[in-house]
This record gives structure tokens, C-alpha cells and sequence, in this order.
């Protein structure tokens, strides 16, 4: 079938250092968790990190063809596009990148195209923004179709970035120059670690330091159409040449379906076999005491310190992390929602309410939020439950720290920042919490990095001061953050978006999941209210299991004890 091509193409001729805070509490060991991978299928494809980040690309195109009714008739004319590249001569570039696009006359959800999918094909991702209404915060994703660009999801990686060493500006220079202004649907999509300088833990060691995808094949769903696209790059100078990346999208494309499966977006509630917590209860207390003791002293080396808790879960039944994800959204629509799993890896996904930053050209914008309190069961309690968080000193203080030191780092980067509204309210289905929103101007596109550099972490999600509060959170902890707590979003030639990666969890089908929360401690914190509100931030996992375990037959007993194994036994502590 002859078509028509549409052709975009373009040609291309470090932070603060403290000393180590001593506690007066042993140091704990880091506890870990085995998931284990071997049945998946690993999509072939090249490092760009291994690439010369300075080395110009030869060619970024994208190719859109004509516009189809259907998801089954868009993979009929992308196989058809794809052959003719095969039988056409390659292209006279020793490196380049090419998306093939094919728009779908009607919306369809990205998150039930990844679910149809071969959930053993590997790396896959999600990456769906905000919803807000447009008056409260306009314009957060913007294409040059302006069309809203709702999710994307994607399966196979065209090229991807991943290393052990810190996420580095050469890392993100070879990112860059995959992506071009002329194809901003070319995007980079992945996580950094929350502490780069941490051990990795096994269960965290397939996303290395940071780990960023270009997908092979990608599912985009805007407000009211669609787009299924293929991708292929390639760079001699990698040993990746053209015909391989070709041959490797070909591989992938096979294995892919065009039958939508429908997302349950409630999940049938599942007993928790075990629910542990690291730390647990005690331990907790311990941490929270020693943060308090160097917080109060006359000259504190530390402000605020945000600790975190791991929560294992073993389930009856299975938990696939896409449905999870799926229920998650329900409840999440002015938050973001995301899934990363690189080969032979558990799924990390998460409904997390907090922006990093968000850049459009040279604007960039960012946000603060802190202090938590639940939502209220009627609308006179809700509003007195308000009142009690905009008044409350505690939070006022924890919520001046992160708004007060993200404006100095903007501040550091661009020409000018404005802070609208100062201190509000900003409200999620289950929780609340003060927040202001930030705006600078970067003197250049290049300074995407040192925002990203230095925005990460923030107050929110570590402390103040930032290195002292990093310092204390590494020898206290006892589990490895990984991803958690760490910039999530994706690269593009025009726009780039990071949330941060809170209100997550590192789910394996069949062998259970690791959910993530934290909470801030500053002068006045009691830890108990504050274990108090981790409880209500997991609650959006834990309200689909119920906690108390059936009756077991000695067969169900045995499976549950070689899961055990499998996830590793964790030792006791103190």
C-alpha cells in the first residue's frame, strides 16, 4: 500500500559537600530484597551512554503517515512503513535517529495498549501528567499540535542511558543529542536514583544510577486522538549499526498486539500474607529521637531531615503493577502516574502529587509542597482540617524550608523567579498540603542540567541542609531509596518534565511489592503522628488488600515460604 510521508528532519554538522553527622545510634545494616527476572524477554539496543556525548547525530526525523480509524489498521501501516525500510537503502548517516508516526482518529487510553502488551517483553514505561484544571495550572504539556498530550506508553528501547556512576552532564548530553526541537515526540523517559553515592541494593541494580529509555514502540494518547509510533536509532561509532536497529524493531513489533485489553480499575481486594516494616515501629522512634536531638541543639548542624520507610508486602493473590497503576490513577488526577521496568527487573510505579520541574524553552517552573493532613469526611470537616494545616507552625516552618530553598536555587540558574501563590492549599483525594508554585527564566537551554542538578533533592524529600540531611538519611536508613524520592520524568528536544518519584512502589508480579513513604522531621515533630502519616501516605496501596490472612492448606504454606526465600529474609535490627 502506498502512502503518504510527512517528513520533520533536522541535521546536526557538580554541589554542596558537608561532613558526616555521627548519632549516637549504631550504625544499621542496609536491608535488600532478591527479585528475580530470568524469564523475560530483553529488547536489543544500544547504551547511548556509551556513544561520545559531544558527537553530532547525523539525522532526527520524524515521518508521520496518514491517519487511521483503529489501533489493528495503524500496526498494518506501520509493518507496511517498516518494510519499506527494510528494502530501501539505509540512509547515508553514520548515526541518527528516525519515529515513524502513525495518528489515530480517537482517544484510547495508553495505559490499556501496554496492558494488552507481552508483559514479559522488556523495557517498558508509563508516563501520564497532571490533569489539573486548566485556570488553577495552565498548559503543564503542550505539543506542537496542540492537541493535550495525556500518557505515553512505551515497550522496547530504541536507545537507552543507563550507568553506575552519577547521573553526569555528559550522560545528559549524549540524552540530548537523540532529541531535536523539530521532533518533540521524541523523548527520553525514565528515573535517577534519590542518592547516586548509595550502595544499589539488589532489588534497585537493573535501573544502575539512572536509567532513561527511548521506546521502540510507543503508545501516545492525547485529548481526543491518538498516535502509535516506532522508533529506531542507530550509531556505528556504538557497534549498533542500522540494519541492526531495524532488525531489533522488527523483533519487537512481532510480538506485539492490537487487541485493547481493558484495565480493571478496581482490583478485587487481596489478603497481605506479610506486612513488614523497615524500620519497624521502634526503630522508627529511635531515628526520629536522634534526628530531634541535633535539630534542638543551640547551633544545629541540621534543620529538617526527611526519614522513610520501606513496607513489605506478600500477597494471596498476584499483583500485577499495570492494574495497580490503573487503580492508582482513579484516584490520581492532578497527580502524575509512571511505570519504569528495564529487563530482569521489578516494575517501579507511583501516583506521586509533587512536580521537580517542568521546562518549556527557557521558562521553567517548579513547585513546593509539604505538611500533610487527611481529607476530610464531610466539607465543614475538611475545611476545619484546612485551617488547621495553613495554621499550624510545625508545617508552616517544614513548608518555608522547601519553598525558601528551591526559590535560592532557581534563583542560582535564572534571570528572574516569581513565587504564585506563596502558600495555598492544594488538595488530592485522600490527603492535603501547603503549596506554592514557582516560575523562573533560564539564560539557556543548556542549564537543564544544573536545574536538575540542583533542584534534586529537594527540602521534601531530604532536608535542610541539603548534604547534612543526605548524610544523616544514609546512616540511618536501613534500606536503599533507589529510584524513590528520585527525579522521574522524561527528556525532550523542546520541553522536559520531572516529578518526583514519591508515593511509589517496586512491584513484582508473583513476588510482592516494596511501598515507599517518608515524612519530614523538624523542631516539634512527634514520631508517632508522623508514623502516623506514613501510614495515610501507603494508604493508597494498601486500601486494595485487606490485612488479615485466610486459612492456609500446608500446599498454599509451602509457596508462601519459597516466595520468602526468593524476596530474602530480613534480619533483625538494633
Amino acid at each position: 500500500m502506498a502512502v503518504g510521508v510527512r517528513h520533520c528532519t533536522v541535521r546536526f554538522m557538580e554541589l554542596e559537600s558537608s561532613s558526616l553527622m555521627k548519632c549516637s545510634s549504631p550504625l544499621y545494616r542496609k536491608q535488600s530484597v532478591h527479585f528475580s527476572n530470568s524469564s523475560q524477554c530483553r529488547s536489543l539496543s544500544m547504551n547511548g551512554c556509551q556513544s561520545d556525548p559531544r558527537a553530532p547525530i547525523g539525522t532526527i526525523e520524524t515521518r508521520t503517515l496518514p491517519a487511521v480509524s483503529s489501533p489493528a489498521l495503524a500496526m498494518e501501516r506501520l509493518n507496511s512503513a517498516i518494510s519499506d525500510m527494510i528494502m530501501s537503502e539505509p540512509p547515508p548517516y553514520n548515526s541518527g535517529i528516525i519515529r515513524l508516526e502513525v495518528p489515530i482518529e480517537k482517544q484510547i487510553e495508553a495505559l490499556e495498549w501496554l496492558h494488552a502488551q507481552n508483559h514479559l517483553l522488556l523495557p517498558r514505561c508509563f508516563f501520564s501528567g497532571r490533569r489539573p484544571p486548566s485556570d488553577q495550572y495552565p498548559n503543564e504539556t503542550s505539543t506542537s499540535s496542540n492537541h493535550k498530550l495525556v500518557s505515553v506508553a512505551g515497550l522496547g528501547s530504541a536507545v537507552f542511558f543507563t550507568h553506575l556512576r552519577p547521573f553526569s552532564f555528559d550522560d545528559w548530553h549524549s540524552i540530548r543529542r537523540f532529541l531535536s526541537k523539530k521532533c518533540p515526540l521524541i523523548r527520553a523517559y525514565g528515573a535517577i536514583r534519590f542518592d547516586a553515592t548509595a550502595n544499589i541494593a539488589s532489588e534497585w541494580s537493573a535501573f544502575g544510577s539512572f536509567y532513561f529509555m527511548v521506546p521502540q514502540v510507543e503508545f501516545d494518547e492525547f485529548e481526543g486522538s491518538s498516535i502509535i509510533a516506532a522508533t529506531i536509532a542507530w550509531d556505528n561509532a556504538a557497534s549498533w549499526t542500522y540494519q541492526r536497529a531495524i532488525d531489533a524493531l522488527r523483533a519487537t513489533i512481532w510480538q506485539l498486539s492490537s487487541v485493547l485489553m481493558r484495565v480493571h480499575k478496581k482490583i478485587p481486594h487481596s489478603h497481605i500474607l506479610t506486612n513488614t516494616h523497615v524500620p519497624d515501629k521502634a526503630s522508627w522512634d529511635h531515628a526520629v529521637k536522634c534526628a530531634l536531638q541535633i535539630i534542638s541543639r543551640n547551633d544545629p548542624v541540621l534543620i529538617k531531615v526527611v526519614l522513610a520507610r520501606s513496607t513489605r508486602v506478600v500477597t494471596a493473590a498476584d499483583i500485577d503493577p499495570l492494574t495497580w497503576l490503573a487503580c492508582l490513577k482513579v484516584e490520581g488526577e492532578n497527580a502524575y502516574q509512571f511505570c519504569l521496568q528495564p529487563p530482569h527487573s521489578p516494575a517501579f510505579i507511583g501516583n506521586t502529587p509533587e512536580q521537580l520541574f517542568h521546562r518549556d524553552r527557557l521558562s521553567i517552573c517548579s513547585e513546593a509542597l509539604a505538611g500533610t493532613r487527611a481529607r476530610g469526611g464531610s466539607e465543614i470537616l475538611d475545611i476545619k482540617i484546612e485551617q488547621d494545616l495553613l495554621s499550624s507552625f510545625k508545617d508552616h516552618n517544614e513548608f518555608a524550608i522547601v519553598r525558601e530553598c528551591i526559590r535560592r536555587r532557581l534563583e542560582a540558574v535564572c534571570s528572574s523567579v516569581s513565587i504564585e501563590p506563596m502558600k495555598a492549599i492544594r488538595k488530592f483525594p485522600r490527603v492535603q498540603h501547603l503549596y506554592a508554585r514557582l516560575r523562573g527564566r533560564l539564560q539557556a537551554e543548556d542549564d537543564e542540567f544544573k536545574i536538575l542538578s540542583s533542584v534534586h533533592p529537594t527540602p521534601a524529600v531530604c532536608g535542610y541542609p541539603t548534604e547534612d540531611a543526605r548524610a544523616f538519611i544514609s546512616e540511618t536508613e536501613m534500606f536503599d531509596r533507589g529510584m524513590y524520592a528520585g527525579p522521574v520524568g522524561w527528556f525532550g528536544g523542546e520541553e522536559s518534565e520531572f516529578a518526583v518519584g514519591i508515593r511509589s512502589a517496586l512491584v513484582e508480579k508473583g513476588l510482592g511489592a516494596l511501598i515507599y513513604a517518608g515524612t519530614g522531621i523538624v523542631e516539634g515533630s512527634d514520631s508517632s503522628l508522623e508514623w502516623e502519616e506514613l501510614e495515610l501516605k501507603t494508604s493508597q496501596f494498601t486500601k486494595l488488600m485487606k490485612l488479615e490472612a485466610p486459612l492456609l492448606t500446608r500446599r498454599q504454606c509451602r509457596t508462601i515460604n519459597e516466595n520468602q526465600k526468593g524476596l530474602s529474609c530480613l534480619q533483625n535490627h538494633i
